[in-house]
Order: C-alpha cells, then sequence, then structure tokens
C-alpha cells in the first residue's frame, strides 16, 4: 500500500508544475499557463541555454533593436513610450542603462584612453625624477601631488586624508609608478558606480526644474537613464571611430539631449532652453563634486 501510495503521489506532483503548482493536465504543456515555466524536468542543453541568452533580446527583430533605433534615432520617443505604458517591447531602462555603459567603460578600460602621469600616451614609463611637478588631485584649491623636489604636497583637504595620501605616495619612483600604473584600472571603477549613483541627482534636478510638469520622480528616473544611455553610447561611439566621428559624437550629446527633453517635456523652445541651461549648472556642480570623490578614492583604494 505505501509503495502504490508512493507511486500515486508522484504521479499527481508529475502533474504539477514545478515552479508555481499549477495542474497540468494531460497531455502534458510543454510549458505552464500560470508562470510561463518550461515544465520538463531534464536538465537544460547547451542549444537552450544559447536561446535563452539570446532569444528576443537579441533578435534582428527582437525588443533591443527596436530600443536600440529608437534610444538613437529619435531622442525622447522611448521614454515616452515607456511612460504611456508600453513596456513589454522595449528593453528596460535599468537595464538598457547597465549594458550600455558597462559595454562603454569596458572599451575605455581597453582602450587606454584614460591615461594617469605614470604613463605617456605613447604607453612608456614617465621615469619620476627631481624637477617633475606631479599633480595627481587638482581641484581649485584642493590640490595633491608630488613636486618638483620629489617631495609629496597636500592642500586644502582635511588632514586625515592628506596622511593616507602622503602614505601611499610619497614613495620611491618605482613604487609611485606602479601605483600610477593601476590607477586608470581604479578610476573607471569608481566612476561606473558614481555615474549609476548620479542618475538618481539628476533625476532630481529634473523634477527641481520641471516642477510645474507634476511628474513623479521616478518618471524623470527613466528620462534620466535613457539620455545617460546615449551618452554613454556617444562616448563609445567615439572611441571606436576616427577623430571625425567623435567630434560628431560629442556634438549630437548636447543636441540630442535638448531635442529629448522637449519631447519628452514639451512647452516653448526658448523656456525649455532656459531650464536645460539651470539643469546643466546644477547637474555639471554636483558631477564635479563626484569626480574629486572618484579621484580621492582612486589614489586611495
Amino acid at each position: 500500500m505505501e509503495a502504490g501510495g508512493s507511486s500515486l503521489g508522484q504521479a499527481v506532483q508529475q502533474t504539477r508544475c514545478r515552479n508555481c503548482g499549477y495542474v497540468l493536465g494531460e497531455p502534458r504543456p510543454k510549458f505552464c499557463a500560470a508562470c510561463g515555466q518550461d515544465t520538463s524536468p531534464k536538465p537544460p542543453t547547451v542549444g537552450e541555454f544559447i536561446q535563452h541568452l539570446g532569444g528576443n533580446y537579441v533578435a534582428m527583430e527582437g525588443a533591443l533593436w527596436r530600443t536600440l533605433a529608437l534610444l538613437l534615432f529619435r531622442p525622447g520617443r522611448l521614454t515616452v513610450e515607456y511612460l504611456t505604458g508600453r513596456k513589454r517591447r522595449y528593453v528596460l531602462p535599468v537595464r538598457l542603462y547597465l549594458t550600455i555603459s558597462v559595454l562603454t567603460l569596458l572599451l575605455l578600460r581597453f582602450s587606454g584612453a584614460i591615461q594617469f602621469p605614470a604613463v605617456r600616451p605613447d604607453g612608456k614609463p614617465i621615469e619620476f625624477k627631481p624637477g617633475r611637478d606631479l599633480t595627481f588631485i587638482d581641484a581649485g584649491a584642493m590640490r595633491a601631488g608630488v613636486d618638483e623636489k620629489g617631495a609629496f604636497y597636500c592642500e586644502g583637504l582635511p588632514a586625515g586624508l592628506c596622511l593616507r595620501l602622503g602614505q601611499r605616495f610619497d614613495a620611491d619612483p618605482k613604487t609611485l609608478r606602479r601605483e600610477l600604473e593601476a590607477a586608470p584600472e581604479r578610476f573607471l571603477r569608481h566612476w561606473g558606480t558614481a555615474m549609476f549613483l548620479l542618475l538618481p541627482m539628476f533625476a532630481l534636478w529634473l523634477k527641481l526644474v520641471f516642477i510645474d510638469r507634476h511628474m513623479r520622480y521616478t518618471e524623470h528616473l527613466v528620462f534620466a537613464l535613457h539620455v545617460h544611455a546615449f551618452w554613454f553610447a556617444m562616448v563609445a561611439l567615439a572611441l571606436v571611430g576616427n577623430s571625425l566621428v567623435a567630434a560628431l559624437a560629442m556634438l549630437a550629446v548636447p543636441v540630442y539631449t535638448q531635442m529629448a527633453q522637449q519631447r519628452v517635456y514639451g512647452g516653448r523652445w526658448w523656456l525649455g532652453l532656459l531650464r536645460a541651461m539651470l539643469l546643466i549648472i546644477l547637474y555639471s556642480s554636483t558631477v564635479s563634486v563626484a569626480l574629486i570623490l572618484v579621484m580621492i578614492l582612486t589614489v586611495l583604494f
């Protein structure tokens, strides 16, 4: 009786979805009607893994290509589509931003575009000799580096921070060179994190500048994600293209941003330009503070 009961229980269990418990019925469908999970108990094949990795995300007519087409060539349209409820046909804003930003940061890392004083543009190391002034942090009254005599200096920064910086960089030329050669990778790691943290600030400034629109903060955040994704895409284009392509990509950033802002927020063009100028002042000040902090973290960690 126990064996028969066990077999019966197993049969009942096999007719239910292993994920949500929904009764599948006979013949058993390939996918659960309640949660959509595959009902096959066998382990996935390599081909199925590849299919899961790609799917509509990278299909020619899938969500990725529709999203990129709107993001790159229809300023603000992607944000409008999302805010009006048409979400499933496009890549979600956070995923889109993370994908493009990570790829761009990788390009920056391996292209050698970020250089610190330890390495010259031709890739050869700089010899640290007396008579050479190397400044690692330069933000107005806040400065830190190695002076012409090879001694570390720190001005305008907290005493504890200066002490920590001095312990790290008041060293022999070989140690100093090794520290600075590793700096680009540390800088990009910290800057990637800083940019993700700057997004909420950009959305906050948008809400302040467009307070009369009575939009929710998360709606401004969607616009911020899309605009920053475009900025990163233009940086990537500038890295892989020639000087003309790089110049056009950088020129596209302010033009695109203004056009996207106009489409999403509406209003008169001249008033939109005034709002954009205020937004630039607020956000550039925020980015400047973040850049100083990132430089400090770069030389410390």
